[in-house]
């Protein structure tokens, strides 16, 4: 199921060197350094309090590093933390649309921060609206749709732009496991057209998925590798018992 990445460098979208992020005496982020490749999805993994939070408000320009570099698609995350923005995109599980708005109401007011023109928002939001098949609740509130609908919503939202990156921390968080499944199909067709999932989850079941899975513990990346050599590494059945052996380490918790 996993593709044959092209791992040249010319292909690196995000790179980190020493990135560290501290709050005072605590160290949240330290010293972290990784790559993540066109079209790739990269699972960034890591227990409560493990960092990982942390490191993604840096990458995704909302959090300035304490030390070390990192580039984000093409651009400095200390210096050009807009371009970053303007060139990711980005679904949470707790904050993705607007419920008090309809469908097209959300579509028209995320594609314009992305800066699509009235004409692109038309041209792409029917096309999101069709493919979805959302055409007979395109003028109803987004609070009518169930979870599993809105999460692909937001999605589809969130890449409407052509992102070089999407960024989607747990995005399929308490959705059931068909929902999930068809989520996952719609992250397999990004990256199939070049796009680079970056996404946290706690299923481990979904890091299976992913290409290449990062594992944090104490703000310290210690796992890198596919699934497959993850597993062959740590003499576990599956990643969920991956996780259980390096989870175990922390010493820290949120």
């Amino acid at each position: 199921m996993m593709k044959n990445m092209d791992t040249n460098t010319a292909n690196i979208v995000i790179q980190a060197r020493n990135l560290t992020k501290r709050f005072g005496d605590f160290t949240a982020t330290d010293a972290i350094s990784f790559e993540v490749y066109k079209g790739e999805i990269f699972g960034f993994l890591g227990a409560n309090g493990a960092g990982k939070t942390t490191a993604m408000k840096i990458l995704i320009g909302i959090s300035k590093p304490s030390a070390g570099e990192a580039q984000v698609a093409g651009f400095d995350v200390y210096t050009q933390a807009e371009l970053i923005k303007k060139n990711i995109g980005y679904m949470s599980q707790k904050f993705s649309l607007y419920e008090d708005l309809t469908i097209r109401e959300n579509i028209r007011f995320f594609g314009g921060i992305y800066g699509l023109s009235r004409a692109e928002l038309k041209i792409k939001g029917d096309a999101l609206i069709k493919k979805l098949g959302l055409e007979a609740e395109a003028d109803k509130l987004v609070a009518s749709l169930p979870l599993g609908w809105r999460q692909k919503l937001s999605f589809s939202i969130a890449i409407l732009h052509n992102p070089q990156i999407v960024f989607l921390d747990e995005p399929t968080g308490g959705v059931d496991p068909l929902t999930r499944r068809q989520f996952w199909d719609m992250i397999y067709e990004a990256a199939h057209r070049g796009v680079t999932i970056f996404v946290t989850t706690h299923y481990m079941d979904e890091a299976e998925y992913c290409d290449r899975v990062s594992i944090m513990v104490d703000g310290k990346i210690e796992a890198l590798a596919s699934p497959k050599k993850l597993k062959e590494q740590f003499h576990a059945q599956s990643m969920d018992e991956v996780f259980h052996q390096l989870a175990r380490k922390a010493k820290r918790a949120e």
